[in-house]
């Protein structure tokens, strides 16, 4: 007899359709919106000039990754400083103008969108990392983990089981030496968001209005495999969280 899903979960492959798997899946994506929305032209002549298949050099390259006011931009510009390295950010620069016209557009073209950021980024940490360490705000995990958490509904236990390929890192895409996934309680965040006054997006709108929906891209950062998160408790002081990063950083990476 046939399995029928639970009220809630994901509908069949729905998460792994919702994420494109390689760069020339993304491709074919904004290829077919591109006569609709010009950006998408734009994005993929960029996309063009970046060479497959990226190698990193020889210095390491290390991702930030967590909820918004987890202190990853804090974290990340004195990681920066500390090492001498260079800090990229995800969707880079040169891309970032167009979030606005992708966030309004249907799932499959807006993940595309990010998704093609994490490939011109790739090419931009191939290149830094023959110079100087590369800290990177935000990368693939999180293009899956928000992707995941919104193409899934209701409690965590909707999510797609562990080790599903979801969670896997594409196979065309340059990989980092360290993730690391900063979080702190919601109470925490909430008050930091609040601190901020910052313009909030759809996504981090629905972080703090729903609880489920943070719970849920939280636990997909957790599920990430090859590479996995190494989660670290963001709320100390400023100083003790870089302690503990440097510290994962010198047992993880080799200078």
């Amino acid at each position: 007899m046939l399995g029928r899903c639970a009220p809630g979960s994901p509908r069949p492959r729905a998460v792994v359709r919702a994420l494109p798997p390689s760069a020339s899946a993304l491709r074919q994506r904004l290829r077919q919106c591109a006569e609709r929305i010009p950006e998408a032209e734009a994005v993929l002549d960029l996309l063009d000039k970046c060479p497959e298949h990226q190698k990193k050099g020889d210095f390491p390259v290390i991702v930030f990754e967590g909820l918004d006011a987890t202190g990853k931009t804090t974290v990340t510009q004195a990681v920066k400083d500390t090492l001498n390295g260079v800090l990229l950010r995800s969707p880079p620069a040169c891309i970032s103008q167009w979030r606005t016209v992708f966030d309004d557009e249907p799932t499959p073209i807006k993940r595309a969108f990010y998704a093609a950021g994490n490939y011109i980024l790739a090419s931009e940490i191939a290149k830094a990392s023959t110079q100087a360490p590369v800290i990177i705000d935000r990368y693939w995990h999180s293009t899956a983990a928000y992707t995941i958490a919104t193409e899934t509904s209701g409690k965590v236990q909707n999510l797609p089981p562990a080790q599903d390929e979801a969670y896997q890192w594409p196979e065309d895409l340059l990989k980092p030496d360290l993730v690391l996934l900063l979080t702190v309680d919601p109470e925490e965040r909430v008050r930091r968001l609040q601190h901020r006054g910052l313009e909030k997006t759809k996504e981090e709108a629905e972080l703090e209005a729903n609880s489920l929906f943070r719970q849920r891209v939280e636990e997909s950062y957790r599920r990430m495999v090859n590479p996995a998160c190494q989660e670290v408790d963001a709320s100390p002081s400023k100083e003790e969280v870089l302690k503990t990063v440097l510290q994962l950083i010198k047992k993880h990476c080799a200078f």
